[in-house]
């Protein structure tokens, strides 16, 4: 999965913009977008989000790197969502918490 850092310079050198071009295309100053850019800011808004895919004509979720059909993504990760879709609200949280506890151990 491509972090939104990468994917946000990818998707502004490939259109041929500056950092000021697309900060006034979405409302942001241009050391913000810059920021983005570098990985220095984390969190940006959803209202920023939406901003940034509208402008590069792509979803919020590929922006971000959370679609699971996108192309990029591994054939196993593609099924193992479309099975998540089919279980129920209980069983998929059941499946969140397990996910997180299993990243918390792998990072101690």
């Amino acid at each position: 999965m491509v972090e939104l850092a990468v994917k946000l310079k990818q998707l502004r050198v490939r259109s041929g913009k500056s950092l000021q071009e697309v900060a006034d295309a979405v409302g942001a100053s241009k050391a913000h977008i810059w920021d983005l850019e570098r990985g220095a800011s984390k969190n940006p808004s959803l209202i920023l989000l939406k901003g940034l895919a509208d402008y590069y004509k792509i979803g919020v979720a590929d922006l971000v790197g959370e679609n699971p059909a996108a192309g990029q993504e591994e054939p196993e990760l593609v099924a193992l969502y479309r099975n998540l879709s089919e279980l129920s609200p209980a069983d998929r949280e059941t499946i969140a918490l397990l996910a997180e506890r299993l990243k918390a151990s792998r990072t101690k």
